[in-house]
């Protein structure tokens, strides 16, 4: 698998301005999210990124990637037709290869010394296969992501053979359609925010456009289930955490983290430690 481009949406109604926030990244200097996450796939060795925007938003998602800028291809999706129609808008850009597929408002912490997106790439070029990264997410949190369900590949550790997606199911959903053999009670591999596809989700996608109904919308997941019938998928557990910044305190969220794992780290636990001293008299 030849994989040398990236899509990031950031067209959604709530998401389209998050990406443009500004954080303190591990480094010690200030980067907006946009930058961040192109840094995210710049590391897993893609060359070209393509971001899905609001029409009229090009401008101001190019002043937030800073000197990155010149790697991006702009594509607007007219009309808010769901996140799979948002990634069926980038079909030019992918043409007929594989692509990296990022969210714009999910950020990203290691617990390796390699980054989420290139673990997730080099598995995808090991297995030749699309593949999502996953989270194993209590239930409390189903409401808020896409779940699969599926096995455990043989012989592999944190590695899944999909068989089964849902969006946003209910508890009773999950405990019927998405239980994984080796998971805690109470909990379901919920999507990371990144994936590796295949030209077939594409193909898949511009097949759901085609029928779409006058108010029907176009879902990732319902093609993802869709895929998992047609080729290999698999769902990885990711070395890493996710970030969503769009959840309330998110923003604060990934802000700590990426500090706690940055050069800065003794600073900022010892403010912490003030802070709580100071709350606590």
């Amino acid at each position: 698998m030849h994989l040398k481009k990236a899509v990031i949406t950031a067209a959604g109604k709530h998401q389209r301005t998050l990406p443009l926030q500004s954080l303190v990244d591990r480094d010690g200097s200030t980067k907006t999210a946009l930058a961040i996450i192109i840094e995210e796939a710049l590391d897993a060795g893609v060359d070209r990124i393509g971001v899905v925007v609001c029409p009229g938003d090009a401008s101001a998602y190019r002043a937030a990637a800073g000197p990155h800028a010149g790697r991006l291809e702009f594509i607007e999706q007219l009309e808010p037709l769901g996140y799979g129609h948002a990634v069926w808008c980038a079909r030019e850009f992918t043409a007929d290869e594989s692509f990296l597929l990022l969210v714009g408002d999910h950020l990203y912490v290691r617990n390796a010394t390699t980054g989420c997106a290139r673990q997730l790439v080099t598995l995808a070029q090991t297995t030749e296969s699309a593949i999502s990264a996953v989270q194993p997410t209590h239930e409390s949190k189903l409401p808020f992501y896409g779940a699969v369900g599926g096995r455990r590949v043989q012989g592999s550790q944190g590695l899944y053979e999909v068989a089964e997606v849902l969006e946003k199911p209910t508890p009773t959903e999950a405990e019927q359609r998405l239980v994984v053999a080796g998971l805690r009670a109470g909990h379901y591999l919920c999507f990371f925010g990144m994936h590796v596809l295949t030209p077939g989700l594409m193909e898949i996608l511009g097949e759901m456009v085609a029928d779409r109904g006058p108010k029907g919308g176009i879902h990732l997941s319902a093609a993802l289930s869709r895929l998992a019938r047609k080729e290999r998928y698999l769902a990885f557990e990711a070395s890493g955490r996710r970030y969503d910044i769009g959840a309330r305190y998110g923003l604060l969220t990934a802000q700590l983290a990426l500090a706690l794992e940055g050069n800065d780290r003794d600073e900022v636990l010892a403010g912490l430690v003030e802070l709580l001293a100071q709350r606590a008299r």
